[in-house]
């Protein structure tokens, strides 16, 4: 994966050349998913078309709508995943192309008698026959905004830097961006891009897995492109714990050291995955469980009270093992198993990492070029 990261002074002028982006650039964070920027240009050139639109520019307007529907063809045809995104960008590209058409028959119409286009309103929706000034918005244009919005989260996350295992460089290149111009502000008193405008704060990130993909224009606004690596054998031991978390365990450190070996090539997205897996392993024991136990434990009703009538699974030749299935044992009686290596080393094995040698070479490739490790 690549990180991207815009300084203060480069906000205003991202924000200027899309114009969709103004009212969410002004927040704490932002992430971006990879199909806002391919669907940048098409946004541009139809916001352009209908300015042009409203100045009466009929002939500059049709041709800038006619290129803004070949881009969103073109992220309908290559990025656009689900079928929500895609019949979003089908649904304005019908719009813009009607209006194109409204235009081509004024301009042949040299008299005139077919009369002017009618107006559109911003975001290129025709005005209803009627008339009505309504500034009510256009369902189609809210659809496409809420689908823009949706990839932005703009909460500030709860996130140590102990939370993130490893990405040392990652992290200096961070620290570098944000917190030690707060911190230090005198060290940082050059002039640069979009200096005096109010950007004081704001920090840009974007990620993506395909960064081969990005327009050059939007590449060289990010100021630093860092390539996250997959983790390494440490950091997937952190990342093993973080997830676990306080699940009840019988695993030491050397077991968790073995999974972190053992994990190769796994990200931290595959981790998570391994360790939901193997979480699931305890209810599926009880599940299938023919046999059960008493065993003492915490009771249910009160923690502190010791109890030593509680029910686990167990094999069928275990000491003071009863035949009964799951669905007899009382739901205050269940001691459930804790989650073992045995578990998570049965998840790994059926868990297999998505990301493929191929994808890492392209990866390192772009970095070479264009990028700083991480």
């Amino acid at each position: 994966m690549l990180l991207h990261t815009i300084s203060p002074s480069h906000c205003e002028t991202l924000s200027t050349r899309h114009t969709l982006n103004v009212h969410i650039i002004k927040q704490v964070s932002l992430y971006v998913n990879p199909i806002v920027f391919i669907l940048q240009k098409a946004i541009d050139l139809v916001s352009k078309a209908t300015e042009e639109d409203k100045a009466k520019n009929y002939e500059e307007a049709l041709r800038l709508y006619e290129h803004g529907v070949e881009y969103f063809l073109h992220a309908i045809k290559y990025e656009a995943q689900s079928e929500k995104s895609k019949e979003s960008i089908r649904s304005k590209c019908v719009q813009y192309l009607d209006r194109a058409e409204q235009i081509k028959k004024h301009l042949k119409n040299k008299d005139g008698k077919g009369g002017k286009p009618k107006p559109m309103k911003e975001g290129g929706s025709s005005k209803k026959d009627n008339g009505s000034d309504s500034d009510e918005e256009d369902p189609d244009k809210k659809k496409l905004m809420g689908q823009l919005e949706s990839a932005i989260v703009m909460e500030t996350p709860n996130v140590k830097w102990n939370d993130v295992a490893g990405l040392e460089a990652a992290k200096e290149a961070l620290k570098e961006a944000v917190i030690l111009p707060i911190k230090f502000p005198h060290l940082f008193t050059g002039k640069m891009q979009g200096v005096g405008n109010d950007n004081d704060g704001i920090l840009v990130l974007g990620a993506t897995n395909i960064p081969w993909t990005l327009d050059a224009a939007i590449r060289r606004r990010f100021e630093k492109r860092i390539y996250i690596p997959l983790p390494e054998d440490h950091a997937r031991t952190t990342m093993f714990k973080l997830h676990i978390g306080n699940t009840p365990h019988n695993m030491s450190e050397t077991d968790f050291r073995d999974l972190g070996k053992r994990s190769d090539g796994y990200s931290g997205a595959d981790i998570a995955i391994v360790v939901r897996d193997a979480l699931m392993m305890p209810v599926r024991k009880v599940q299938s469980a023919t046999h059960f136990r008493k065993v003492r434990g915490p009771s249910r009703d009160d923690p502190q009270l010791i109890v030593d009538d509680l029910l686990t699974p167990c094999s069928p030749g275990s000491p003071g093992a009863i035949e009964m299935a799951w669905t007899e044992v009382p739901s205050d009686k269940l001691a459930e198993p804790v989650v073992t290596l045995s578990d998570m080393m049965q998840a790994l094995s059926r868990t297999r990492p998505t990301v493929n040698e191929n994808d890492l070479t392209k990866l390192k490739k772009f970095t070479e070029d264009f990028g700083q490790e991480g």
